[in-house]
């Protein structure tokens, strides 16, 4: 049985579609820009970036390297290089500041995977499924890091859709479509986003790195929100919008503060109210509580 699932009905027939989809777009063109940065030296023989997402120097010049990289060599008992230290630092300095898991939403390229299987599985009205424990994905980062101990090998990399999909892509797909369609129909019938949301352990390292990120999403405007659960619909992450929006503490801060937040914008595409948007962390006034859920003056 299909389902009528139309998240983004309301701010369309509010802002229009471009606007109602403003920042998926973004992301979208991101994505692929990044992936055609790293294709356009094996593609077209314009050398922009060499290497690919686990380590790269761009215009031969700026040195960029996976944290989760450097920190398997480390276990596997390796001594980087300055370079990928020094390009380790960068990428983790970054995140750090923007938010570990943007790298989730904006760069990774299996991102448009799992969010088309999100969508058809919607679509499907499919709502039963394996829920996996969030922290499962610590439990596999942690087994990587002791499997690239043990065997002294950079252990993820070896099962690693991301970088199967760019070696697909520069040599041939062969295998790497079995892995990217099995990962498809898993987020569709068997995990809702199970995984990027619950076993990809590249998400939860980053979500560590960005645990105290200064870019943030807040509900500034949750006075204004009508309940409409839009955002909970499109957000990979949904248990990270209520502490923001129903807060019921004194003083609840409408800022998102879940290291797992993703900074996608979704919330913001899909809410005809307009309850949210990019903040600093440290330039948000915490408020004494949502307007919705306080208790309304006797007539």
């Amino acid at each position: 049985m299909t389902s009528s699932y139309a998240p983004a009905a309301a701010a369309i027939t509010q802002k229009g579609w471009p606007k109602a989809h403003g920042w998926l777009l973004a992301r979208r063109m991101t994505q692929i820009s990044f992936l055609l940065l790293f294709l356009a030296g094996p593609w077209f023989g314009l050398w922009i970036v060499k290497g690919d997402m686990a380590a790269s120097r761009t215009l031969d010049v700026l040195p960029l390297t996976d944290p989760y990289i450097l920190l398997q060599s480390f276990f596997a008992g390796h001594i980087p290089e300055t370079t990928a230290l020094i390009g380790a630092a960068i990428v983790a300095g970054v995140y750090a500041l923007i938010g570990g898991r943007v790298y989730c939403a904006w760069v990774c390229p299996l991102n448009m995977v799992t969010d088309a299987a999100h969508w058809l599985r919607e679509k499907l009205g499919l709502t039963k499924g394996w829920p996996p424990k969030r922290e499962l994905r610590l439990w596999i980062l942690g087994m990587t890091l002791a499997v690239s101990a043990v065997g002294g090998t950079i252990a993820w990399e070896l099962v690693n859709p991301v970088t199967m999909i760019y070696r697909g892509l520069v040599f041939s797909l062969g295998a790497v479509t079995v892995v990217i369609v099995a990962l498809f129909l898993f987020d569709v019938f068997v995990s809702r986003r199970g995984w990027c949301g619950n076993l990809c352990p590249v998400g939860a390292l980053y979500a560590l790195v960005g645990v105290k990120a200064v870019l943030r999403v807040s509900a500034r405007n949750r006075h204004d929100c009508d309940d409409c659960m839009d955002c909970y619909a499109v957000c990979p992450e949904p248990q990270v919008i209520t502490p923001a929006l129903k807060g019921l503490a004194k003083d609840a801060s409408p800022l998102i503060l879940d290291r797992d937040c993703s900074n996608c914008g979704r919330c913001m595409d899909v809410c005809a109210k307009d309850v949210f948007c990019f903040t600093s962390r440290f330039h948000e006034p915490p408020l004494p509580y949502p307007v919705t859920n306080a208790p309304r003056k006797a007539a």
